[in-house]
């Protein structure tokens, strides 16, 4: 993949996330990461992603070194979120951090979302994981997060009190994994409102954890 495809892929995706409404104004945050060169491509700060174009998007290496970027240009402040994903999970090209509604309530509460549907198993890994609190823009939000993905292995996350990462091993697997998150929340959130929820049951769960070849936790 080129400099420019990965440029182009980035906006295009943010501006997806953003008419999706999983972000709003400028927030989250969008990479991708090419571990032959060792560029990561990522949105840059600040910027409504209207009007954003392909030329804004920043190349960088995962110590922070820029490697293309306009002279108005900053990478996003949680750069150091996407750099330690990438450092701590090798299958992982892809990273969207979102603000999406319903899943950052549960993050605000600090609540976990239990396997209450099945799509949840095939796109997500399972039940969605809540990282610790960590400063933004510091190592700590990156290094939480590769914790909860990693230890039972999951795609996502919920970042207590700020939002939601969501990999994949490209930009298509990660951000249908961030749409299946805000979905799941989304649910979870009503039938809180009329009853009580009920996770799909452990037999269940596993036959179909051996069914799409995932970990039995």
């Amino acid at each position: 993949m080129t400099q420019e495809e990965m440029c182009k892929i980035i906006q295009e995706t943010a501006l997806k996330s953003y008419l999706e409404k999983l972000v709003a104004g400028t927030s989250g945050n969008v990479s991708i990461y090419d571990r032959e060169t060792e560029i990561m491509a990522i949105t840059p700060s600040n910027l409504d992603y209207r009007i954003m174009k392909p030329e804004d998007v920043v190349l960088m290496r995962t110590d922070g070194t820029l490697i293309s970027c306009l002279e108005d240009r900053k990478p996003s402040s949680e750069w150091r979120l996407h750099a330690k994903i990438y450092e701590g999970m090798d299958n992982v090209n892809a990273v969207i951090h979102t603000h999406s509604q319903h899943a950052t309530g549960f993050a605000v509460t600090h609540q976990t979302i239990p396997v209450i549907l099945v799509e949840m198993l095939p796109f997500l890994g399972g039940s969605i994981p809540l990282a610790e609190f960590g400063m933004p823009a510091t190592d700590d939000v990156g290094l939480n997060a590769v914790k909860a993905m990693t230890n039972p292995p999951r795609n996502c996350a919920l970042l207590a009190n700020h939002g939601v990462v969501a990999v994949g091993k490209n930009i298509d697997q990660a951000y249908i994994r961030a749409v299946y998150v805000e979905d799941a929340a989304s649910i979870y959130y009503y039938a809180l409102q009329s009853g009580i929820p009920r996770a799909v049951s452990h037999d269940a769960e596993m036959a179909l954890r051996e069914k799409y070849h995932l970990s039995k936790d």
